[in-house]
């Protein structure tokens, strides 16, 4: 009987190692070629393990991390900038930064957009908190463009758009294959002079145990990310 009850636990552990779930924080950057793929795989190979995706900014999906609520996160970088120490981090892909537009909106006929381009139409930022707030920032270099909006994240940036409501900008990855994106309704165009790298980053707090369920996850990215490049991410 004994054994029986010993055996019992073990099997009841293994269960919740097994179903656990892993939280994901995600600055919604290339949802498409790379998240959906990730978590569509990982379901069909951990089929108990729950994934919860949260959309959010960096510094929260940072804090996050630290705290312990998130498992994983997807963030950019800027290429040059530090990671924090507390972080262990995986370069999954590398792009570059691109207006996203309408088809029918002027500056989609040209080849590249300007500065002074993004300056005469209605600008769709990300709010502070996101690398791509930062970017425009500094390509702005202090000018106001026509009229702003402020928004959270790449896929309300990206309807938005699509609603005519004016031009975002966002890392290329994060458009290329993206549904409105094939369905004509958006388009997207590098920027005239600029040659920006933005990283997306696989971040976790570094400590000496690791739930199994998030290593399986973070390997799955990797190996997505790798497939995508044709090459090793970066470590």
């Amino acid at each position: 009987m004994l054994d029986a009850v010993d055996r019992l636990r073990a099997a009841a552990g293994e269960q919740h190692r097994i179903s656990r779930m892993v939280r994901l924080g995600t600055v919604n950057a290339a949802t498409v070629p790379l998240l959906i793929p990730v978590i569509r795989d990982f379901r069909a190979d951990h089929p108990l393990t729950q994934v919860e995706v949260v959309g959010a900014q960096q510094t929260d999906i940072h804090r996050g991390l630290l705290e312990g609520s998130f498992d994983l996160g997807l963030v950019n970088h800027l290429d040059g900038d530090d990671v924090p120490a507390e972080f262990e981090a995986t370069e999954l892909l590398r792009g570059r930064p691109v207006v996203v537009l309408r088809p029918d909106s002027p500056l989609a006929s040209r080849a590249a957009v300007s500065v002074d381009d993004l300056l005469d139409v209605p600008l769709i930022g990300m709010r502070s908190g996101y690398v791509m707030h930062r970017y425009v920032h500094r390509l702005l270099d202090g000018r106001d463009p026509a009229f702003a909006y402020s928004t959270d994240g790449a896929e309300m940036g990206k309807l938005l758009v699509a609603e005519g409501l004016g031009a975002t900008v966002l890392p290329d990855f994060s458009v290329v294959g993206d549904p409105l994106e094939r369905r004509g309704a958006l388009v997207h165009r590098p920027i005239a002079g600029d040659t920006t790298r933005v990283l997306l980053m696989l971040q976790r707090r570094r400590a000496d145990s690791v739930p199994q369920a998030a290593r399986d996850l973070h390997e799955a990215f990797v190996a997505t990310a790798r497939a995508l490049t044709g090459g090793l991410p970066h470590g």
